[in-house]
């Protein structure tokens, strides 16, 4: 597929390439303990520089390399100079703790009304309770809206399309989410087409995630440089997954999986990814305001600790949810054992 006015899809000679020289990539979609969803970790009065070192650090001290971070336009609109320096300040942190980012423009996802200011607090025991879609409802009431998205789109990609701290651009988390279905395809088509308009160095991909979704499915596939898909199901079904993705013949990045509830764990799961050469990327590192320490249909409304997390790796102080979880991480990504017990709280800075 080529754009009208842009670069077309890479090749897959291109982006098989591109993959080769990266070598294994893990690591978790990111966000600090302190930040209930995307505006509260972008926004100037709450962007959170020392909880952002830290948490980063711990996921450095078990061998992740790369973390898959979210945007909202509405940062970005209040102060379009202040938050491409807030990236940049994120890109620095983490780029001193040698992990690469995938930043991620729009979101189907969870809440539909959001605004600037003052984010609301977690709803106790809840999944996610606070996380915004992007532009959501939004951009169904107000027509005016895509020529803000498109300006958003390319200044971000324009400021930020030679940096090398930049591993891919996932334009689309889950299009047609939250019952939106097809009426998302004109943004998606709309988000790639001013992505290959600018032309960045880094691949460009929106992740599969749901096969009965069959022409936003389609059009992804057909679209993206590089495979990115979401599965939070046991070894045998996510490998059938990779099995079925092989045809394109293009690198495959998991950017959604580890939901220990549903069998999708560190145990079963990561392995096979570093066997098939796929990109294992979980959600969830710290628990904190997201919530996502509990289940998406399993509310504990007042608040207690579940018995089995269903997201994440370590608590705010940096003590993991399970040391042998940590072990385990830590022996597929190569930490020598002589550092396996070493707290991760020292190594934060």
């Amino acid at each position: 597929m080529t754009a009208q006015n842009g670069r077309p899809v890479w090749s897959r000679e291109h982006a098989t390439h591109w993959y080769a020289v990266q070598g294994w990539l893990r690591g978790c979609d990111f966000i600090p303990s302190t930040a209930i969803n995307q505006l509260e970790m972008w926004q100037a009065e709450t962007f959170d520089t020392a909880t952002i070192s830290k948490e980063l650090g711990f996921a450095s001290f078990i061998g992740l390399n790369c973390m898959r971070v979210s945007l909202h336009h509405l940062a970005w609109q209040q102060d379009p100079g202040g938050f491409k320096e807030r990236m940049n300040q994120y890109l620095a942190i983490a780029n001193n703790k040698n992990i690469k980012t995938i930043f991620v423009f729009f979101d189907d996802c969870w809440n539909e009304a959001y605004q600037a200011g003052t984010q609301p607090a977690p709803k106790p025991g809840i999944h996610n309770s606070g996380w915004l879609r992007d532009p959501g409802k939004r951009l169904y009431d107000d027509s005016a809206l895509i020529q803000v998205l498109e300006t958003y789109v390319k200044d971000i990609l324009t400021t930020f399309r030679m940096d090398p701290r930049i591993l891919l651009w996932d334009l689309y988390n889950e299009p047609g989410n939250s019952n939106y279905q097809n009426k998302s395809m004109v943004l998606l088509k709309k988000v790639f087409q001013w992505s290959w308009e600018v032309n960045p160095s880094q691949p460009l991909s929106a992740g599969i995630w749901n096969n009965s979704l069959v022409d936003l499915t389609r059009f992804q596939l057909a679209s993206s440089d590089v495979i990115t898909y979401h599965n939070y199901e046991d070894e045998k079904a996510h490998k059938l997954v990779i099995d079925s993705l092989r045809k394109y013949g293009r690198p495959l990045i998991c950017t959604e999986y580890m939901a220990r509830l549903r069998n999708s764990t560190f145990f079963n799961i990561m392995p096979l990814l570093k066997k098939e050469n796929v990109a294992a990327i979980n959600w969830g590192l710290v628990s904190g305001k997201t919530n996502t320490k509990y289940a998406w249909d399993t509310p504990i409304p007042d608040g207690s600790e579940p018995k089995i997390w269903f997201h994440d790796i370590f608590r705010p102080d940096g003590t993991p949810y399970s040391q042998k979880e940590i072990d385990f991480i830590k022996s597929l990504t190569g930490i020598k054992p002589s550092s396996q017990n070493q707290p991760a709280i020292s190594l934060l800075y």
